[in-house]
Order: C-alpha cells, then structure tokens, then sequence
C-alpha cells in the first residue's frame, strides 16, 4: 500500500495512501466529505484510457490513511496536497477537487502558486464560502445547519451517515444511484474517524476562500449539478464562476451533490473535453 509521510503527531508519522495509475499528463483527484479516494472509481478508467496519470489520496483522517487528531483545516490540507505533488514530482498537473476536496484546489492555488499546475476542475466544490454572515448573505449554511451536523456525526454517527448518503444522490427527492452504490458510500464514510468528520464540517462551513479565487491563474473548469441540495450551485458554482478570471462552465441537468457517481458520462465528457484543451 503506498503511502506517503506529511507530518508527525506524538512521534508517529501522518501518512497518506495515495494510488499513482498510469502515463502521461497527471491528473490529481481530490474526494468529499465524508468519502474517500474510492468515490473517484467512475471517473479513473476514462481518465486513464484518455491517456492520463491519475493521482488519487486518501485525505487525513479517512480511507486508509492516518487518523490524527490534528490538522483538519484547509491550510493544512493544501500543505498535505503540496507535499503529495512534490513528493511525486507532478508537474503540469490538473487538480481537480470535488465538494470539499475543491477546497484543497483553491487553497493550495492561493497558497503554493501554480507552478506545478496547469488546470483545476471545481466539480459541485465549496468556495467560495458556505457560512452565511451579515457579509456573506447567499451562504447556504447557517449555525443551526451546522450544528445540526455536528450533533448528527456526535450523537449517532450511522443514522447520520445513512441519511447522509442518501441526499448526497438525491435530486427533487429521488435517488439517482442504486442502493448499493449509495450503501457502498455508506461504507466509505465508515471508515473515517469521528475527530476527522467534525473538523471537516468546521472547515467546509467556516472557511472563507472568497480572497483565494482571484489568485487562481490557470485554466478553471466549474462543473456542478444544477439539483444538488448539498451544495447548492447558486451557493457555491455560480458564484466561483464568477470570481475565477479564466474559468468555464458546465451546468449537469438533474445532477445532485454526487454527480460524479450518478452522471459519470455528462461528467467524464465535460472534464476529458477541459483537459484537451
């Protein structure tokens, strides 16, 4: 299992499993809460077929790397991914960051530069910022929601995850997946520990990356589901859109929050046609 080492907590190394697949133009592959890298098994074999390298990891906290007690916050993220990329030796890389996973994209753009990067894909992805505040009205999470999440992960982590998963594939109330790709989410989520879950949620809600999308200067694809009732596209797509100077945009008809898995062909298609560009 390859894994790579980006930290220590209490003398014990913080790795994170990663998977390097294939040649040729690298494309790196961020998750969602509360998944893992396995939530990208639609999008791998046309990646790869369409001549990629295909980079996926788990991200702290989840999947089979480690599970520290720290370090869930998207600065720390964006240095994880930092050091996966040096790591590797990715360069011309194309980042793509799927809900809170686009997160890590913008960060680490605003942060480290994009001299290893070529293009990001934003695909159903959080920023600009989902807290609403007297300054930021059109949020689409308010402290009750929040909270609601938190006692949920808290309080009966399984019902949660299970109700969860199922408006994570719903789009006006209909599952747009089987059951068992929306149990095999289910278990996904399992495998994350608890401390990784609640300090995720305060990242996604709390971060504000509305000053991170101006410094984006490569090549943007925004990519989002015009029913995704987790991350509304009015919320978060549009509106990265608009802040991002080079980006394009790709609206799924019926797409809920998991559109990668429910409309992997509309997907595929729009994110093979960005990277030949």
């Amino acid at each position: 299992m390859p894994m790579l080492s980006v930290g220590v907590e209490n003398d014990t190394p913080i790795d994170l499993h990663y998977q390097d697949r294939g040649e040729g133009a690298p494309v790196v592959l961020i998750h969602g809460w509360p998944l893992n890298a396995r939530s990208w098994e639609a999008q791998i074999t046309s990646l790869l077929d369409a001549g990629h390298r295909v980079v996926t990891y788990d991200r702290r906290g989840f999947g089979s790397s480690s599970q520290p007690e720290s370090g869930y916050d998207y600065d720390t993220f964006a240095a994880d991914l930092s050091v996966l990329l040096e790591t590797l030796d990715l360069r011309e890389a194309t980042l793509v960051g799927f809900s809170m996973g686009g997160g890590e994209v913008v960060r680490y753009l605003a942060k480290y530069g994009s001299e290893r990067v070529a293009k990001a894909v934003l695909a159903g992805a959080v920023p600009p910022y989902l807290y609403k505040t007297d300054d930021n009205p059109d949020g689409g999470l308010d402290d009750e929601t929040i909270q609601g999440f938190l006692d949920g992960v808290e309080n009966d982590r399984n019902a949660f995850i299970d109700g969860f998963a199922t408006n994570f594939f719903s789009a006006n109330g209909e599952l747009k997946v089987s059951e068992e790709t929306r149990q095999y989410a289910v278990d996904m989520a399992a495998e994350a520990s608890t401390t990784a879950m609640l300090g995720c949620v305060k990242a996604f809600s709390y971060t504000d990356f509305r000053d991170d999308l101006p410094k984006i200067d490569v090549p943007t694809l925004v990519i989002h589901g015009d029913a995704d009732a987790i991350v509304p596209f009015e919320v978060s797509g549009k509106r990265s859109h608009e802040a991002i100077a080079d980006s394009s945009l790709v609206v799924v008809e019926g797409g809920p929050h998991g559109f990668n898995a429910s409309h992997p062909d509309e997907f595929n298609a729009a994110v093979l046609e960005f990277l030949a560009r």
